[in-house]
């Protein structure tokens, strides 16, 4: 990551100072809400992207920082909702807003940066990258209640579980890497190529999630959060469909059943061990990270290049 801040570590020093501003609330209750999402931010990997691709892409300008302040006011909505959605008490080890001002109030907040992002473009008629954002929105709504209904059955296949995580996670990053792009180009081609980009990242970057929850890469958190929520990963996929049938109905029975028994899921967790899921998943994983360094090195070597595949390196081989 160091890298990347010696390469745009000054338009993420402004950026940080215009979102900021973009998010300011006209009540004291809002105001107050505003300064805690701010002071308790990620590591703002998207805006990353997006400055990164406008600067491979073309030349970074004041429709780049609206872009990014966008992707993060709607990344930002996406988490308050779904810690209502998942009743989550806690976010990056603080307090989540619904924990704090309970859920109504936080899902009006999720309301109001979804309203913000979206007067923030309309205000400068930033009409193609509202269109390049309103598309991922929709199709992380779609991921969600796709995986929703499919964890109702776990009858998850291979096609049906990249197709779920293209749309839930890798839509938001793609949309960044498209974003971007066109803010510093105003080219469409340019766009399009950084959206398939930063889609492969994406789906990379969920499967690197999916290997947490088997306790890989000893990162201290609980392991089984996944099965436990019976989401069907690609680990879990990938043994399913290559054990024999007791097995499987073990597992199933399990995840359907024994969800919340430490024990029993442990068990499972040791099943996608011996199964060869683990390594699978991360095979699969490399792949689309090369895909993605391949597209990358299509573009002429540059400072903004090497920070681009530096960023994908951490994003792909992030210890937490």
């Amino acid at each position: 990551m160091e890298l990347v801040r010696q390469v745009i570590g000054q338009e993420l020093d402004l950026f940080e100072k215009k979102f900021a501003d973009s998010v300011k609330g006209s009540n004291p209750l809002l105001d107050r809400i505003m300064r805690f999402i701010i002071k308790r931010k990620g590591k703002q990997m998207r805006p990353m992207f997006v400055f990164l691709s406008a600067k491979i892409a073309g030349t970074i300008q004041d429709k780049t920082y609206r872009a990014a302040s966008l992707i993060e006011l709607l990344h930002t909505a996406t988490l308050v909702h779904d810690d209502v959605v998942d009743n989550a008490m806690l976010r990056r080890s603080f307090f989540s807003i619904n924990a704090l001002w309970k859920n109504k109030i936080a899902v009006l907040v999720g309301d109001y940066l979804l309203a913000k992002g979206l007067l923030l473009s309309l205000e400068h008629d930033d009409y193609q990258i509202l269109k390049i954002t309103s598309r991922a929105v929709k199709e992380m709504s779609e991921g969600e209640l796709l995986q929703m209904e499919k964890a109702r059955k776990l009858d998850i296949k291979e096609d049906i579980y990249f197709e779920i995580i293209r749309a839930k996670t890798a839509s938001l990053l793609s949309s960044a890497c498209a974003a971007g792009a066109y803010s510093a180009s105003d080219d469409l081609e340019k766009s399009a190529f950084f959206r398939l980009f930063g889609e492969k990242v994406g789906i990379a970057f969920q499967i690197k999630d999916d290997l947490f929850d088997y306790g890989q890469d000893n990162v201290g958190k609980p392991t089984g959060i996944d099965i436990k929520e019976k989401k069907m990963t690609l680990p879990i996929i990938y043994t399913l469909n290559n054990t024999d049938e007791a097995t499987k109905r073990k597992i199933i029975y399990i995840v359907k059943n024994q969800n919340t028994d430490r024990k029993k899921v442990q068990e499972v967790i040791e099943l996608v061990h011996q199964s060869g899921g683990i390594e699978y998943a991360r095979n699969k994983m490399n792949a689309y990270k090369q895909e993605a360094l391949d597209m990358l090195r299509q573009y002429p070597q540059s400072p903004a290049r090497d920070a681009m595949e530096s960023l994908v390196n951490y994003a792909i081989e992030r210890k937490y």
